[in-house]
């Protein structure tokens, strides 16, 4: 398969625009219609089976097979390589989107389009990589991840397994506590000790492609929420060729590209999760109101309480996207070493309390929703229900945990330095 030698633009975010060029500002207008729209339609079909997936802690399918029709699942992949090329505040809106009809849907959704930005970002250079992202394009592939193991945890910075070569040809077989949806992907980035002889931190990743690649289930999947994630355990087996391995070092993956992006588009998943609670306690203040023409109900303070939370989440995470799209800039016309220090480390802070704050606030959010709405929103199967959506979100302070995020934090917090007196 052929596929085109490089690209154009990053998996951040392009230039603004410009307002003044008419036709150009029509096409970006028509193509904002598009994929919103592509989205609404998918998240349609993912909202109409969200309870069942749910109840049965089984993939969404009707949700993907929506997407695949719309050509979603390659949002992020450039345009030279027949992707969309969307920005990434137009991916992140496109989970917000998701989250709104489907938690799971719109995780999963999110857990793919990291993957897609890792390749993009690290692996355009490669012609294998190359190749994997237009036929991912042409056959709207779903990858996954598997960066945690059996014998060291949820700590992705150190691997216990390794690379095995020989000659062109590699294999890996990884015990692997969680490979989110791994039954369904059509390819799943590993990381790895680069050989036997390197230490744990010295890690590569691999895109395993399913023809190759062996699960063996460990582990089922019954959880609090995020149900139709389907985060089982595999004994994971996998050959392919060398040239599989991103050619950047797996640190460098994960600082420069898999956690900001994982925080940004985590944080847009659960913005949306929230958004459709307070829809629905706006609803059910409505109904109240109209019972009883020309008072406000009681429930007003929570309302106002939660819509004020809700607009503070979106607001830092338009801040984050901004702030992004900046970074990202940066980089592109400098060296990362050459990037100022305090730059870097206070980029890496945000992106943490971002996660942080947006993983905290939706659950105070949908608590005020469920406060509004009383036993309306407690049992299930009403229109104002919210039970699911307080579920899915008490994962969000544990992705990545919380308190460990924090500490590096803070760790970041003591190596940066106040700006000078008259400097921003």
């Amino acid at each position: 398969m052929n596929a085109p030698l490089m690209h154009d633009a990053g998996p951040l975010d392009g230039p603004p625009p410009d307002p003044t060029a008419g036709g150009a500002s029509l096409a970006a207008v028509e193509a904002d219609a598009g994929w919103r729209a592509a989205a609404q339609r998918a998240a349609q079909v993912a909202a109409q089976h969200a309870d069942a997936v749910d109840r049965e802690a089984r993939f969404p399918s009707e949700a993907f097979d929506a997407l695949r029709r719309e050509r979603l699942l390659s949002a992020l992949v450039p345009q030279a390589f027949g992707g969309a090329g969307l920005p990434l505040a137009d991916v992140a809106a496109i989970c917000e989107i998701l989250a709104q009809g489907c938690a799971s849907t719109a995780m999963v959704y999110a857990m793919h389009q990291i993957q897609v930005a890792c390749i993009e970002a690290h692996g355009s250079a490669s012609p294998w990589h190359q190749a994997l992202l237009a036929q991912l394009v042409e056959q709207q592939w779903l990858l996954a991840s598997a960066t945690s193991e059996e014998t060291i945890g949820g700590n992705m910075r150190t691997s216990a397994c390794s690379v095995e070569l020989d000659g062109e040809r590699l294999r890996i077989e990884k015990l692997a506590p969680t490979i989110s949806y791994g039954a369904q992907a059509d390819g799943i980035l590993v990381t790895a000790r680069r050989t036997a002889e390197s230490a744990a931190a010295d890690q590569v990743m691999i895109v395993a492609l399913r023809a190759e690649t062996t699960l063996e289930k460990r582990g089922g999947w019954d959880s609090m929420g995020m149900r139709g994630t389907c985060s089982e355990g595999f004994r994971l087996v996998a050959t392919g060729l060398a040239e599989q391995i991103l050619p950047t070092p797996f640190a460098e993956i994960a600082d420069q590209t898999m956690l900001p992006i994982s925080h940004t588009l985590w944080a847009a998943v659960w913005t949306g999760i929230a958004t459709d609670a307070v829809n629905r306690a706006k609803a059910f203040f409505r109904a109240q109101a109209r019972a009883k023409p020309g008072s406000v109900p009681p429930a007003g303070l929570r309302l106002a309480e939660a819509v004020g939370l809700l607009q503070m989440m979106q607001a830092r995470l338009a801040v984050a996207l901004d702030a992004a799209r900046v970074a990202h800039h940066a980089k592109q016309g400098a060296c990362q070493a050459d990037l100022p220090l305090s730059a870097l480390l206070g980029f890496a802070s945000d992106m943490n309390t971002l996660k942080t704050s947006i993983s905290t606030t939706a659950l105070q959010v949908v608590h005020e929703v469920l406060m509004i709405c009383g036993m309306a929103g407690y049992k299930n199967g009403t229109e104002y229900s919210v039970g699911r959506h307080l579920r899915d979100l008490y994962s969000a302070p544990l992705m990545i945990n919380n308190d460990r995020i924090a500490q590096n934090t803070a760790s970041l917090l003591l190596a940066q330095r106040p700006a000078a007196p008259g400097r921003a």
